[in-house]
Parts: structure tokens; C-alpha cells; sequence
């Protein structure tokens, strides 16, 4: 039996990077939205264990998460079994929607199933961590907040759907070099994710929009000037209660309210910045269908 798995996007409506960690990583503080733009990875039965992709300048071998999650799954359940993964693309590479780390998040629910682990939601989550900073996440999806690396996971109770316009310029940021222009102590502090959580449970728009913070926006702005002026001008169309880039970038987003959903979309479009897609937030993670 083959298996679909749906990988959705995300936007962060709050990103803090709290600390430079020994390790080299960040901790973080981070408010994730799932959006409703989604790759596709089929999973089916075979002896060995194979990726392809859609996107012929993404790697199929243990560079790709999805491939790094499976043996990372092999690992954590004592398992050599096979499958044959196919990647079909539509979130933008390097745009800080998390669609590598969707991905991998796929994998690791479809051969779940696939092979009969059995492993619950906690057990996966011990594996994603593992895998990439936001993996966790998106076998939960929704809205959550996210500390430690990303991986540390609490679910926002809201039954909300917002609603964005999402831009997507033809520039890819590095997120370690994005990282690597902060420095610490970060003055001023920015805003507290709490206000914005509790305003996100509210639907409270207006409030969502005023409370959006990206703290990797100046060092991914110093180094693309044009994602500084493209926030500006999408901020200068009067649609949207708020604008934010997204993780490190480069993608751009504009939250507004759902009557003008339309009228805003066409609006970010009509700026020719890059790809602009009309998406909204959903209510769950990876979702995994028979075939």
C-alpha cells in the first residue's frame, strides 16, 4: 500500500533568538503558524530505501532531511526496512518556510505507518529533534510556540484560520550567515511572545498584525537591501495589518483580515517582488492518506 503525505509550509509570526548556545546552535522563542502551501512526498513499500524529487537542484542523498529522517528512524526503531519516497515541490527553497523540515517530518510519519512502527506522536517528536530544529513542529502543526532549538513544542489553542498574502522573491538567504550577523546581547530586547499568543488565540487581527517580530529581519535585510524595500512597499499598500519576514528569509508575508483576502493578494501580486501566493493557516501538521 502507498502512502501520501501532505507537508505543509509555515510563517513565524514571532522569532527572539535568545542566546548563542555552546554547541553552536540558538535557542529560540518562536511563534509558528502552518499555512495551507504544502509539498507532497509519496511513501511506498520496497527493499531498499530511495528518494527522488521533483526539484532536480535538491539533493536525493542523506543531504536531503527526508532521507536523513528515514535512517534517523531506522536508527531509533532497530529497523532496516525499505521505501521508495517521492518528492513533489512547491514550497520555495531557502525562503524560511520550513519546507525541508516538513519534509523530513513526513517521512517520518509516512513510514511510520508505512512500516507498522507504531511509535507515538512523543516518540516521533524524540526522533525529530534529532533531525532539524523544526521537525518537531510539523508533527503538530497548527499554530504552536516553539523554544529550546525549535523543538520544544506547545500547542496554541486557537480555532483561528489567518489569512496571508505570501511573497516569495527569486533570493535565497543563509540562515547561518543570517545567525551569524547577530550579536549578543541583542539590544533592544525585542516584544514577548505572549502578548501575540494570546491575541492569535483571540482572532484578534489588528493585534496579531501590530505584534509581528522577526529578530533576524536587520542581519537578512543588511544582506538582501531589496527584501528591506519589498517588506516597505507591501506595507505601503494599506492591505494588511501587519508584515513580517519569515525565519530567515527571504520570504515575505502580509497578514490581513478575511473579507479583503482577495484584494490584498492582488495587490502584493501587482508589486511584482516574486511569487505571491494567497494562503492561509491550518489547524494541523503533516497529514498522512492512503493512496
Amino acid at each position: 500500500m502507498a502512502l501520501l503525505v501532505r507537508c505543509p509550509a509555515k510563517v513565524n509570526l514571532h522569532l527572539e533568538v535568545v542566546r548563542r548556545r555552546p554547541d553552536g546552535y540558538h535557542d529560540i522563542d518562536t511563534v509558528m503558524q502552518a499555512i495551507d502551501l504544502h509539498d507532497d512526498l509519496r511513501v511506498e513499500p520496497a527493499d531498499d530505501l530511495t528518494l527522488t524529487c521533483s526539484d532536480p537542484a535538491l539533493p536525493t542523498d542523506e543531504r536531503n532531511l527526508v532521507l536523513r529522517a528515514a535512517l534517523a528512524l531506522h536508527e531509533a526503531a532497530g529497523s532496516r526496512a525499505g521505501a521508495r519516497l517521492s518528492l513533489t515541490k512547491r514550497i520555495p527553497d531557502r525562503a524560511g518556510l520550513g519546507g525541508g523540515s516538513s519534509d523530513a517530518a513526513g517521512a517520518l510519519a509516512g513510514l511510520n505507518a508505512l512500516w507498522g512502527l507504531g511509535l507515538p506522536r512523543g516518540a516521533l517528536g524524540d526522533v525529530a529533534a534529532r533531525v532539524g530544529s523544526d521537525v518537531a513542529f510539523f508533527l503538530t502543526g497548527g499554530a504552536a510556540r516553539c523554544t529550546g532549538r525549535g523543538e520544544v513544542v506547545e500547542r496554541i489553542p486557537t480555532a483561528w484560520q489567518p489569512r496571508f498574502a505570501l511573497v516569495c522573491p527569486d533570493v535565497g538567504v543563509s540562515t547561518p550567515e543570517a545567525y551569524g550577523r547577530l550579536s549578543f546581547p541583542l539590544t533592544p530586547p525585542g516584544p514577548d511572545g505572549t502578548m501575540l499568543c494570546r491575541r492569535l488565540i483571540a482572532g484578534d487581527v489588528a493585534g496579531v498584525g501590530s505584534a509581528l517580530f522577526n529578530r533576524l529581519e536587520r542581519p537578512a535585510f543588511d544582506m538582501h537591501p531589496a527584501l528591506r524595500e519589498g517588506k516597505a512597499r507591501l506595507a505601503e499598500t494599506g492591505a494588511f495589518a501587519g508584515v513580517l519576514m519569515s525565519g530567515s528569509g527571504s520570504a515575505l508575508f502580509g497578514l490581513c483580515e478575511g473579507p479583503v483576502w482577495d484584494l490584498a493578494v492582488g495587490r502584493a501580486t501587482d508589486l511584482q517582488l516574486g511569487t505571491c501566493y494567497g494562503v492561509r493557516g491550518i489547524a494541523q501538521g503533516v497529514v498522512v492518506t492512503p493512496v
